[in-house]
């Protein structure tokens, strides 16, 4: 079935609290997509970013992002008072991220916020019994999560890998005193992921209502510093001390003479067959509690990974490892049937990579930004088959309108002709572009909103390889017009891609 969605992060929404967050604004939103006529919601991962502000290196595999609880919620609910949010100050570009003003205001509005749950509790019975059955049915990961995120605190924000002995390697008698001693602080962390969900649920059901399915983003590796590796280190390649044996990677090349080392470790896949691939399985049923299409990050590597040595400085000693490849599929069909699932297949192709994507059925991407580099690219439009997706641009690629900026005279004209635009105007260029996606016979077409609002790099969300100046573009609050929604429906209809049920009605 043809649709369309847009991608758009939940931190790029706009907002009073720095950030998007599961305010009115992530609503309206949903209304903006069901007005123009689109069937899905692209986003980046919803879990807890550490030290660099990356949603592709949470803290948790499991968990979501407090950073998104809406404070506006929390007064209607009672846990806030008004005049305490607008007390703080979130920075002052409102188009940015200030991710260190987030920080530390964020933090002091939700333990207000958590200094009057108890008392909720004591008193509201229907909330006691949600409070109790979401702790029960979460267990398995919210009390590694909340240790792991109480003991950061009290180190200082200091790596679990530098934690002192007997925390670091989970004894019992040092887990069991910090329960003990900072219950209090361990409820927090437990409080923080209880709100988390039931604003994002209410969200998710009114998305459902608009017939807006969401489409979530599962990074491949975990970060090194998480909760992840710190209560599950037998999941990973981890040496008796809890040091990574090995970590990911990518080899040399024509760009990076000395290969890429991004530091995650890599999994141990011999022990998690072993377990039928419990902590995978688990984390994708998490994901499918979260939403309703699962796109995986760097797919490739259920097929073939590259392993580097720990301590290695560079990527050059690595070598290439063959993934659980299709048993691991076989497994997550046996155990949740069919999981809806987007490979992102980007990057190097092989046979075996084409061949692993064609034998779990699952499609994947086509980004018309890589398409002109070549004749016979497989990206060009005349070379797509409907079960993929396409995309003017991923969260990784600069916009639509810098990209265009930025391309030679010969090849710009070559776009030109491909599309079939004679627009000189740059913005109205971009507009034709998105018109090539729609045109796709990709059955599902995807386009960033920096895209339809003919943003530039200043509204770029991330450029792989540096380390500054990511995930911080926000919408200005009143941007999205109803001239734009109706544009945006006008493709939709035009192109055979309004949603099933809005088209039999």
């Amino acid at each position: 079935m043809r649709t369309c969605g847009i991608l758009f992060p939940v931190s790029s929404l706009p907002s009073g609290y720095g950030i998007g967050c599961f305010s009115r604004e992530a609503y309206q939103f949903i209304d903006f997509l069901h007005d123009a006529g689109q069937g899905c919601w692209q986003i980046l991962p919803l879990g807890p970013t550490g030290y660099g502000d990356s949603p592709y290196q949470p803290v948790s595999a499991f968990a979501g992002n407090p950073y998104f609880i809406s404070p506006d919620v929390l007064v209607e609910e009672g846990f806030l008072l008004r005049e305490e949010c607008d007390g703080m100050s979130w920075g002052a570009d409102p188009e940015r991220v200030d991710y260190g003003a987030l920080y530390e205001g964020r933090q002091n509005l939700l333990r207000l916020a958590f200094g009057r749950f108890p008392d909720r509790l004591k008193n509201d019975a229907a909330l006691q019994a949600e409070w109790k059955s979401f702790c029960a049915k979460e267990q398995w990961w919210l009390e590694d999560y909340a240790l792991y995120m109480t003991i950061k605190e009290l180190s200082g924000g200091r790596a679990w890998s530098d934690w002192e002995a007997p925390l670091r390697l989970r004894e019992a008698e040092a887990l069991r005193r910090v329960r003990e001693q900072e219950s209090g602080k361990v409820q927090y962390y437990c409080f923080l992921q209880f709100m988390f969900s039931r604003q994002w649920n209410g969200l998710r059901a009114y998305a459902a209502e608009k017939q807006i399915r969401i489409i979530g983003d599962i990074p491949f590796y975990a970060a090194m510093d998480s909760a992840d590796t710190w209560a599950h280190p037998e999941v990973f390649m981890m040496d008796e001390d809890r040091r990574p044996a090995a970590v990911a990677g990518c080899p040399p090349d024509a760009f990076s003479p000395t290969g890429q080392k991004w530091g995650n470790p890599v999994y141990d896949w011999k022990y998690l067959k072993k377990t039928g691939y419990d902590w995978w399985i688990r984390r994708m049923a998490r994901s499918l509690e979260l939403y309703d299409v699962l796109r995986i990050d760097h797919f490739h590597g259920f097929e073939q990974y590259y392993a580097i040595p720990a301590e290695d400085e560079t990527a050059e000693n690595g070598e290439s490892r063959k993934g659980p490849g299709l048993d691991f599929f076989r497994e997550l069909k046996r155990q949740l049937g069919d999981v809806p699932v987007i490979a992102e297949d980007l990057g190097t192709v092989t046979e075996e990579n084409r061949k692993l994507l064609e034998e779990t059925g699952f499609p994947g991407m086509k980004v018309l930004q890589y398409a002109f580099t070549s004749w016979d690219s497989i990206y060009l439009t005349h070379r797509h088959e409907k079960n993929y997706v396409v995309y003017t641009g991923t969260h990784d690629n600069t916009t639509a309108l810098a990209w265009v900026e930025d391309l030679r005279d010969g090849e710009r004209d070559y776009v030109r002709r491909y599309i079939n635009s004679e627009n000189t105007d740059y913005g109205r260029f971009v507009w034709d572009f998105i018109r090539e996606a729609y045109r796709s016979t990709a059955d599902l077409c995807i386009i960033p909103l920096q895209d339809y609002l003919v943003k530039g790099r200043e509204a770029r969300l991330n450029a792989p390889g540096t380390a500054e100046g990511n995930w911080q573009w926000r919408l200005r609050p009143g941007f999205l017009s109803d001239d734009l929604c109706r544009s945006i429906r006008g493709l939709s209809e035009l192109y055979g891609r309004i949603p099933q049920e809005e088209a039999d009605e």
